[in-house]
């Protein structure tokens, strides 16, 4: 019998293992400064992969539907912060100040790239579109996210400017990347064969900085700061934020005319935010006990996306194929 969509995959079981580890053995002294060395070299190779993995010719195809890559850009980048900052007043108090300013850093990141195009694949939207938005949304957001956290969080990435913040990620993440497109042409081949196991990379990377962001916070008492309350309210303050975004995502994609296909892609690339990116971001951006605190927020969004995505999208899978599709012009 196959798991229920309803449940956490492996990956989420394993953060939470992860997080309970750090919870009972936080590194410190010397093993936490090798874990961050470790940790900056992984999200380093994370991110050259990304690049060998990434063709030119995904990025150019679906290049053209500007309207649909506007909307998407809207709803990641402008909505969301909007939505974080209008719902303040009301969610901060589920939460706490501590947790909220996680949210509104959430409010900041990319979209997905991995599971929105695996769930408008599966919901047979418009998968062209889909590689190249959500690809779009990764890059742009190195740039973009400094920025939002920088408004909407006020805080400037360890006390410098947003420009400090901008280069120290371009530093990190964009060099890589642009490393891993120019080796592209030597291990591109090599990195598409084995793309099942290297997602271990991503994987790890996450991993690693999710037990030396809690370690630390463990060693200054994050447990101990965050009532359960503020936990539970935190679930209610997720779900209200996804379920505003999934709405405004489906009566927009509706209201400027988009098709069925379209609408999908829409849906599930502008709705979701980045987990793989939003981590390593984070590790840049913020130093200290906080850290632990502010991923908080993303980590649970994330596994609620995963899980409401996936009832939609089999939903939508159900529904009869359009003509388009029996014609062969929208994959399906």
């Amino acid at each position: 019998m196959t798991r229920s969509r309803l449940l956490p995959d492996n990956f989420t079981l394993t953060l939470i293992g992860v997080v309970l580890l750090a919870s009972l053995l936080p590194a410190s002294g010397a093993v936490a400064v090798g874990f961050g060395w470790l940790t900056n070299l992984a999200i380093g190779l994370l991110f050259f992969l990304h690049g060998a993995k990434l063709s030119r010719e995904a990025i150019i195809a679906g290049a053209g539907h500007w309207r649909l890559h506007l909307l998407v850009f809207s709803l990641t980048f402008i909505l969301f912060p909007l939505l974080g900052l209008a719902l303040k007043p009301l969610l901060s108090p589920l939460v706490g100040h501590d947790l909220y300013l996680g949210m509104l850093y959430l409010c900041a990141l990319p979209a997905t790239v991995q599971s929105a195009i695996a769930f408008t694949s599966l919901a047979r939207g418009n998968i062209p579109a889909a590689i190249c938005s959500a690809a779009a949304s990764s890059l742009f957001g190195i740039f973009l996210t400094p920025l939002l956290v920088t408004l909407l969080l006020n805080v400037h990435g360890d006390g410098g400017s947003t420009l400090d913040a901008i280069i120290k990620i371009s530093v990190q993440l964009l060099l890589p990347f642009i490393a891993g497109q120019i080796a592209r042409r030597w291990i591109g081949a090599w990195v598409g064969r084995n793309k099942n196991w290297l997602r271990f990379v991503d994987q790890g990377s996450i991993l690693l900085v999710v037990y030396g962001a809690f370690s630390e916070a463990v060693n200054e008492g994050i447990w101990h700061q965050i009532p359960l309350w503020e936990l539970g309210g935190l679930v209610v303050a997720c779900c209200i934020l996804l379920a505003l975004v999934l709405l405004a995502s489906s009566f927009l994609g509706k209201l400027f005319g988009f098709n069925q296909e379209d609408r999908i892609t829409i849906l599930f690339c502008g709705s979701k935010k980045s987990l793989a990116t939003g981590v390593p971001m984070a590790q840049v951006l913020f130093a200290g006990s906080t850290l632990g605190v502010l991923i908080l927020p993303l980590m649970l969004f994330h596994q609620i996306q995963l899980m409401v995505c996936a009832v939609l999208a089999q939903r939508y899978a159900k529904r009869p194929e359009s003509v388009a599709e029996l014609m062969g012009q929208v994959d399906p």
